[in-house]
């Protein structure tokens, strides 16, 4: 079970001393990491822009700040909702150093890499240097690989960090139970399995080959979804898009998910969670956009976002903010 929430600065990373990182050292090693994500919330901070779409560095800062006087067990700085693969490499460096220097005392930074293998060894090289806990691990750019060219890929990276690194069962990297299990065994900051796919066959098999060896994380868009279902098969936690503009509904639906509380689950489903998934699939790449399109309707604006997406259209955004008031 979760940790138990006494207030609202309370954070799984307390427990093994946060408080007294240098910014430049990561706090954990690789299985404690893994120790404090699995058992709490996980999200992913929007990466700020400014009118030109630069990096807003303070602005960053002021979201970061807030999403960390909650009690989130870790943040992915330059992931996915982070608009990373809009990133360049020093664009993405800075953001994740910004990240630890604002909030690595209170809560685990994780990074992103991703690319090409030599990217990707770039990308973690530069955040642990920045003094980042972990790395997740984004599939391979664009081409396709098979099984042995995937242990390749991520044992390179492994043995570029001694950073915890958690992989992305996604796209073009999808990864059999049999070759998470040779990973596994060959590299011990390898510590997590996050599946953005939600094919349930391969999630159990996955979880009853390696079982404790890992931990295990929902990715897919807006994970809630999925959560309760997941957690019957050994993913006890999830990266929480929402978690960014309504910080209180998403640890209160975490909380439920963890009870097994069917009845509050189904509930915060049918009254926002599903009529959000109906404003974010209206547009191809809304499952970013909305995010910071829920900032712009909590008047925490984080900018907009970068091409190929698109903002939200006018009335996407007025259903969005009324559906916010809803729970707010």
């Amino acid at each position: 079970m979760p940790p138990t929430v006494e207030g609202k600065h309370y954070s799984p990373a307390a427990a093994i001393g946060a408080d007294a990182k240098d910014p430049t050292m990561s706090t954990y090693q690789p299985q404690e990491l893994a120790n404090v994500l699995k058992e709490g919330l996980l999200s992913f901070p929007v990466t700020s822009f400014d009118a030109q779409l630069q990096f807003d560095e303070e602005n960053y800062r002021k979201h970061l700040a807030w999403q960390a006087s909650f009690p989130v067990a870790g943040l992915f700085a330059a992931g996915g909702t982070g608009e990373g693969f809009s990133l360049t490499p020093a664009e993405s460096e800075r953001v994740v150093r910004t990240a630890v220097e604002e909030v690595g005392s209170i809560v685990p930074v994780l990074a992103s890499a991703g690319g090409s293998t030599a990217q990707a060894i770039e990308n973690a090289r530069a955040a642990e240097a920045a003094g980042a806990d972990g790395i997740l691990l984004l599939p391979p750019y664009l081409t396709e690989a098979d099984q042995g060219g995937l242990i390749d890929h991520v044992s390179a990276i492994c043995k570029a960090t001694s950073l915890g690194v958690i992989i992305y069962n996604r796209a073009n990297a999808i990864y059999k139970d049999t070759t998470v299990a040779t990973l596994a065994d060959r590299h011990e900051n390898l510590i997590g399995f996050k599946d953005g796919v939600g094919n349930l066959e391969h999630d159990a098999r996955v979880y009853a080959k390696l079982g404790d060896r890992l931990f295990y994380l929902g990715g897919l868009p807006t994970a809630e979804t999925y959560a309760l279902p997941l957690l019957q098969l050994g993913m006890s936690t999830y990266s929480s898009a929402m978690y960014n503009f309504v910080p209180q509904f998403a640890l209160d639906f975490y909380q439920d998910v963890r009870n097994n509380d069917r009845v509050a689950v189904n509930q915060k489903l049918n009254e926002f969670v599903i009529p959000y998934l109906d404003i974010r699939d209206r547009v191809k790449g809304y499952a970013v956009s909305i995010v910071k399109g829920g900032l712009d309707a909590i008047g925490r604006s984080a900018g907009g976002v970068r091409p190929p997406l698109q903002n939200l259209a006018p009335q996407d955004l007025a259903d969005l903010k009324a559906l916010i008031a809803t729970v707010s």
